[in-house]
């Protein structure tokens, strides 16, 4: 199942429901109604090299409970516990 994690920019002034709603709703507009795109979590943060860029594959293996490595160029490995911790409350991992 596609879930999309997302982080707010500073000042954001709308609730975490109404901003996944319209994530879902932007997904289904532009892909189509055969999207399976149904779940937006909004996160803190998300987990980044030292060089800025997003580690989408380490949260891709959290999500599908496979083993990952720790990736040395990571700038804060706390990070992707709150990713897991995310995942948890929303009952994508168990």
């Amino acid at each position: 199942m596609p879930i999309g994690l997302i982080a707010l920019k500073a000042g954001v002034t709308k609730d975490n429901e109404t901003i996944s709603k319209e994530c879902v709703q932007l997904v289904r507009n532009k892909v189509g109604p055969v999207a399976a795109f149904k779940v937006v979590i909004v996160v803190n943060r998300l987990p980044k090299t030292r060089s800025g860029k997003v580690l989408r594959g380490t949260m891709r293996k959290i999500a599908d409970k496979e083993d990952y490595k720790m990736p040395a160029t990571i700038d804060d490995p706390k990070i992707l516990e709150e990713i897991k911790e995310s995942l948890i409350q929303y009952k994508i991992l168990n």
